[in-house]
C-alpha cells in the first residue's frame, strides 16, 4: 500500500509521499510516487500516485512521453491552459491504462485501479489541487477540504482533522505531515520510509524545497518520540473516568 498527503495553504502547496511498495511481507520494494513537470514561470505541476504500481508507472510515463518535446505535445500536461484540463488530461490517462489492462485478459480489473493527487499552477489560475478516482472523474480542494490523502488514510487523518490551518507556514507544514506519517507508519507496515516532501511557493511556477527522509533521520526520530510523549502526558492530565458504585446493584 502506500501514503500520500498534499495539503493546500494560503502560501502554497505542500506534497509527501513513502515510498514502499510491497505484494507481500516478504516482498517490500521502494518507488518514488511523487512526480514534477515544470516550466519555470509558466506552470508547475506534481502528481502523488498510490495503487497498483504498474498502473501508476504506465499513467506517469505516458504524460513523461508526451511532454518530452513541442511536437509530441497532442494531448501534454505542459500545453493544457488550466490545471483543470490538466486534471482531466491525468484523469483520462489513468482511465485508458485501467481499461487497457482489464481488456489484456486480465481478470479482477479492481486490482490495477489507481487513485492519484494532482497539484500545481499554470498562469494565469491559482493553486490547485484535485484528488482524480480510478474512473478518470475528480474533485477539488476547497476551504471545506483543504488536503487530500490516498492510500493507508485512517491511521494519519486525525492529527491534520485537528492541527491543519491554511495559514501555517510551510516548515509548520511539514512538522504536521511528520506527525500524520509516524501514526501511520506505526500502525501499518505498508506504509514506510524514505518519505519524500515537497513544498510549492503560489506563484513561483517553479519546485521550491524538496527532500527525502529516511527512517534514521533524527529530526524525524525527535518528532516520532516527543510526538508519543506528548500523547501520553495528555492522557494523563485527562480527568479520570468515574466507576459506578456496586452498591446497592442489583443481579447480575
Amino acid at each position: 500500500m502506500t501514503y500520500c498527503v498534499a495539503l493546500k495553504l494560503d502560501r502554497g502547496l505542500v506534497f509527501m509521499s513513502d515510498t514502499r511498495t510491497n505484494a507481500g511481507v516478504d516482498n517490500i520494494s521502494q518507488f518514488r510516487k511523487m512526480h514534477v513537470w515544470s516550466e519555470p514561470g509558466e506552470r508547475f505541476v506534481t502528481l502523488l500516485t498510490a495503487g497498483n504500481l504498474a498502473t501508476t508507472q504506465a499513467v506517469v510515463s505516458l504524460l513523461d512521453e508526451r511532454s518530452k518535446a513541442v511536437s509530441e505535445r497532442s494531448p501534454s500536461l505542459l500545453a493544457e491552459p488550466s490545471m483543470f484540463q490538466v486534471a482531466r488530461l491525468v484523469g483520462e490517462v489513468l482511465r485508458e491504462v485501467i481499461k487497457s489492462h482489464a481488456t489484456a485478459g486480465q481478470k479482477a480489473d479492481a486490482t490495477f485501479n489507481a487513485t492519484l493527487i494532482l497539484g500545481g499552477q499554470v498562469v494565469p489560475g491559482e493553486p490547485r489541487l484535485f484528488l482524480i478516482y480510478p474512473e478518470g472523474n475528480f474533485i477539488e480542494a476547497s476551504a471545506d477540504t483543504p488536503f487530500f490523502q490516498i492510500g493507508e488514510t485512517k491511521y494519519g487523518r486525525p492529527i491534520l482533522v485537528r492541527a491543519f490551518d491554511p495559514a501555517m507556514s510551510f516548515a509548520d507544514a511539514i512538522k504536521l505531515l511528520l506527525v500524520s506519517f509516524d501514526s501511520t507508519i506505526k500502525a501499518n507496515l505498508s506504509v514506510g520510509p524514505p518519505l519524500d516532501w515537497l513544498v510549492y511557493e503560489a506563484g513561483s511556477y517553479r519546485p521550491g524545497p524538496r527532500g527525502r527522509i529516511t527512517g534514521d533521520d533524527p529530526y524525524f526520530q525527535t518528532i516520532s518520540r516527543s510526538w508519543g510523549e506528548a500523547l501520553r502526558r495528555a492522557f494523563d492530565s485527562l480527568p479520570p473516568f468515574e466507576l459506578p458504585s456496586r452498591t446497592g446493584a442489583g443481579p447480575g
